[in-house]
């Protein structure tokens, strides 16, 4: 299990990769956490290992930069093939790139990310009960976190 996540002391981003799933987590400055064996039901992660919140959204591991650069090689490829008026190219670049795109979705492994601390837990176990992304939830877990600025709590 790998671990990305902001330390809720220092505030720098930390990776933790704890030797066991259910090990301590923790960040170069001293910050640790050891509730590894409540944040965990029957072998699957539950709640997140940072903050212990039960929130958590399932999503593609995958570079967003490696994404963004492939739509932007698709951009420039497909259209410098249609300034030289070759529409046929063009297309099948653009259809390579879907193509690989749809490859990648296929065999790219999830994550698992909190709402609240927006940590990201990679390698983990879990099962098919973890949702996709809930814009309603993160918006309510924003919102408290706008309150919480406003009355000072960190």
């Amino acid at each position: 299990m790998h671990i990305i996540f902001q330390c809720p002391v220092c505030a720098k981003q930390s990776l933790s990769v704890p030797e066991t799933p259910k090990s301590r987590v923790g960040c170069e400055c001293g910050w640790s956490r050891d509730d590894g064996e409540r944040d965990f039901t029957d072998g699957v992660l539950n709640r997140c290992r940072i903050c212990g919140c039960e929130d958590l959204w399932r999503q593609k591991d995958f570079p967003p930069a490696l994404g963004l650069f492939f739509v932007g090689m698709g951009i420039i490829l497909s259209s410098t093939a249609w300034a030289f008026h070759l529409p046929a190219v063009a297309l099948g670049i653009l259809m390579g790139f879907a193509l690989v795109d749809l490859l990648l979705y296929t065999f790219m492994g999830d994550m698992l990310v909190c709402y609240r601390c927006r940590a990201r837990h990679r390698r983990t176990a879990m099962d098919e009960a973890h949702p996709k992304f809930d814009l309603e939830v993160a918006e309510r877990y924003r919102q408290q976190d706008l309150r919480r600025q406003q009355n000072g709590v960190r």
